[in-house]
């Protein structure tokens, strides 16, 4: 299976999308969209700015452990990663937004 991004609907009418990995497993999550068409258009951002490492920022969250946030040019959140264990660990889920977000197609599973 290739890379993908998923669009669904979340809470309250919203939607969002997930980057995945060929092996199904989430490398990033955007935020919340009031429309379809906002949601489409994160996806577009995230295409536009997934290969971009001045897009990127590095962060730790209260436990300490690493995680990134996809920013678009506006410095809007696009969308953000899971926890890791080591920054080692965020380094490669950061080169696998940037290897995977550009190309991936779009499943859109919203309803």
């Amino acid at each position: 299976m290739a890379s993908h991004y998923e669009l669904k609907s979340a809470a309250n009418g919203q939607f969002m999308f997930n980057l995945k990995a060929g092996n199904g497993e989430i490398i990033l999550t955007s935020e919340s969209y009031k429309s379809k068409e906002s949601a489409l258009n994160g996806i577009e951002s995230m295409k536009n700015n997934a290969a971009d490492d001045a897009q990127y920022e590095r962060k730790k969250a209260i436990s300490s452990q690493p995680f990134f946030v996809l920013k678009a040019k506006n410095h809007e959140v696009i969308g953000r990663s899971e926890m890791y264990s080591s920054d080692g660990a965020m380094e490669k889920g950061i080169e696998s937004v940037k290897k995977n977000g550009p190309a991936a197609t779009t499943n859109d599973i919203s309803r």
